[in-house]
């Protein structure tokens, strides 16, 4: 019974430990059970996301190198100290004197002052490399969604692209400016701590391994949460910026509806589950951390059990000799010993994060673009502007096709116009001719060739397009008009502006072409965004133009001042047009009334009137209206 009571302590100690053991296993196996919908999204192995973050840093190996050679340095504070302070202690029992105290003391600063300077380089060091690679994830997402197919940024929503870019990165630059060299640091100590302690008293350190098992389970079990929370916050984020970049932009919608209230509570919801998402991981990280430490009070409670026991009644454990210098540093090693361990927690907290950031970025980058270049694909200096469609058939879903069987011709410098009702295909031919999609069937050939053998970048160069609504960027007016086309002077902007009329505004206002553009462009008027546009195309001086609209939702001085741009540049190239008002296209060499994907007519506006036929009955119906509304 006496030495039931002798070993009490330590049995209580146990038996806590056990408890939170069992506890933490029933609730992995209960999580085990659980299959929802989050836990399905995150399927890329670890591994394989350490393989391709490695492919960012190995151009940096050589930093890295030195950055682990600078490391040791660091090391040796946390390996050494404890031993000093431990003779420091047995010279203050035993024999002192003063000259050894002054140079253990000495030594003690200089190597705390080496550490320092080691873990300052390290710093730079790394925060020098981690942007590097921080910029080159960025540059090659962004990249990469360049290269994504209109139909597949359709189905992304923009906020997304947005966290994916911007916020998701800044996770992964924590991993290569922390987390990897802060690992590999702790278990370095780790490792090296267990050396130090098990020379310095092998059955002090078994005792303190008895605890190892349980920082083992602990951790396993803490991954298995970690990794669930992390991707709950990650997709909570995405959720509230998808919401915010759609909704932001229609805020004057939101307005003019008075729907502010709705919209408020619908972002409520998105932020309570983004705080709740956040409380998870919090909770969740707040249980771990705390079982570490009471792992190591518990050690530190055995030892000084133990250590005092066998001081006291000089007993000696497996014939070792405990004295207050081997206590002093065993307590400051297992301190040393455990700190890692809690460092690796918050680490292994962090890494989980980039791992979940990471896995993000990586399904966009694993996107195969939709439309690319064939490998023959032929660069195209220039083109003539003749364009053919045979039996053009296109989809935008399986089965509901959108253009049936669509077969036309333009000769170089022809002006073509599309007419026809909502949903007829008129912009969705635009859109094919520059490739923005790829067909199903048939063939579409510019000069002769077939655009799929041509390179899409040389082919869009030769088009200009000019949209119903014009995207203008953040900046002035010149850099809207030149979108970073290099060697042009503000004399050739300006005769490009002459050209469509624009200067009729542009010289009106206080600072010309440094004139600022707020987002969008909302500081100016449709009509102005639109003449804008023609400029734009003007500079870039394409062989095909393409005007989507061009004319609707502006005043009547304006659409006569395009109208006027329209004739002139009828003369650069061949141009195809999509119009609602007749009246703007009867001029055009050919004109193409398209019907359910279909062409049904097609000729000159004098030849389709004289057919009465759908033409003839559309444009009719237009003109009666204009007349009533001019009477």
């Amino acid at each position: 019974m006496s030495a039931m009571n002798e070993y009490l302590p330590v049995l209580i100690v146990g038996s806590i430990i056990g408890a939170f053991t069992i506890a933490f296993l029933v609730a992995w196996a209960a999580l085990r059970k659980v299959k929802d919908e989050p836990e399905k999204e995150r399927n890329m192995p670890d591994r394989e996301i350490v393989r391709r973050l490695m492919q960012y840093a190995k151009p940096y190996w050589k930093s890295f190198v030195l950055v682990f050679f600078v490391m040791l340095f660091s090391i040796v504070y946390d390996l050494v100290s404890p031993l000093i302070i431990g003779r420091i202690q047995g010279l203050i029992k035993d024999d002192f004197e003063l000259s050894r105290l002054y140079a253990m003391v000495g030594m003690y600063a200089g190597i705390l002052v080496v550490s320092m300077i080691c873990t300052y380089l390290q710093a730079m060091i790394l925060q020098k490399t981690g942007q590097k690679i921080l910029s080159q994830i960025r540059m090659d997402v962004f990249t990469h969604i360049e290269t994504l197919s209109h139909e597949q940024l359709n189905n992304i929503p923009v906020g997304k692209l947005v966290t994916r870019v911007s916020n998701d990165p800044n996770a992964i630059s924590y991993m290569f400016t922390n987390i990897l060299v802060t690992l590999a640091k702790n278990s370095m100590v780790i490792v090296g701590v267990l050396g130090a302690m098990l020379m310095l008293n092998y059955a002090l350190t078994l005792m303190v391994l008895c605890f190892v098992p349980f920082v083992v389970l602990f951790t396993v079990i803490f991954r298995k949460f970690s990794r669930r929370v992390h991707l709950q916050v990650n997709n909570a984020t995405t959720d509230i910026n998808t919401y915010l970049s759609e909704n932001l932009s229609g805020m004057k919608i939101t307005q003019i509806f008075n729907r502010e209230e709705r919209k408020l509570g619908d972002f409520l919801d998105r932020s309570r589950n983004l705080q709740k998402a956040k409380m998870n991981r919090m909770f969740v990280f707040g249980i771990f951390q705390p079982m570490v430490y009471m792992l190591f009070i518990s050690s530190n409670l055995c030892l000084f059990y133990f250590g005092a026991k066998g001081y006291i009644k000089d007993i000696h454990y497996f014939g070792q000799v405990i004295d207050s210098s081997i206590m002093v540093s065993f307590y400051m090693y297992i301190s040393r010993f455990f700190n890692p361990i809690q460092s690796l927690a918050e680490q292994f907290d962090m890494l989980q994060r980039s791992f979940a950031a990471a896995e993000k970025i990586f399904t966009i980058l694993d996107m195969v673009p939709e439309v690319v270049d064939e490998p023959d694909a032929m660069e195209l200096p220039e083109i003539r502007g003749e364009i053919e469609f045979r039996d053009v058939w296109f989809c935008y879903k399986p089965d509901e096709w959108v253009l049936k069987g669509v077969s036309f011709h333009v000769e170089p410098k022809q002006t073509v116009a599309f007419v026809g009702s909502t949903g007829s295909g008129k912009t969705t031919i635009l859109s094919l001719i520059c490739r923005n999609y790829d067909i199903q069937k048939g063939q579409i050939l510019i000069d002769g060739i077939d655009i799929r053998k041509i390179k899409i970048s040389s082919l869009r160069r030769h088009f200009g397009q000019m949209l119903q609504d014009v995207f203008l960027f953040s900046g002035d007016i010149r850099s809207n008009i030149l979108l970073r086309k290099e060697g042009v002077t503000d004399g050739e902007v300006w005769d490009a502006c002459r050209y469509v009329n624009a200067d009729s505004f542009i010289g009106k206002l206080e600072n010309g072409l440094d004139e600022v553009v707020r987002e969008r462009g909302n500081n100016f008027s449709a009509g102005q965004r639109q003449l804008l546009s023609f400029a734009r195309t003007i500079i870039h001086k394409p062989s095909v133009m393409i005007l989507d609209e061009a004319t609707a939702n502006i005043d009547t001085e304006t659409e006569l001042l395009i109208q006027d741009s329209l004739e002139k540049m009828k003369n650069i190239g061949t141009m195809l047009i999509v119009a609602h008002r007749l009246s703007t296209i009867q001029h055009a060499d050919n004109i193409i009334l398209l019907s359910h994907g279909q062409i049904v007519e097609q000729g000159s506006h004098q030849e389709l009137l004289h057919q009465k036929g759908r033409y003839y009955d559309l444009y009719t119906l237009q003109y009666n209206k204009q007349m009533l509304q001019n009477a």
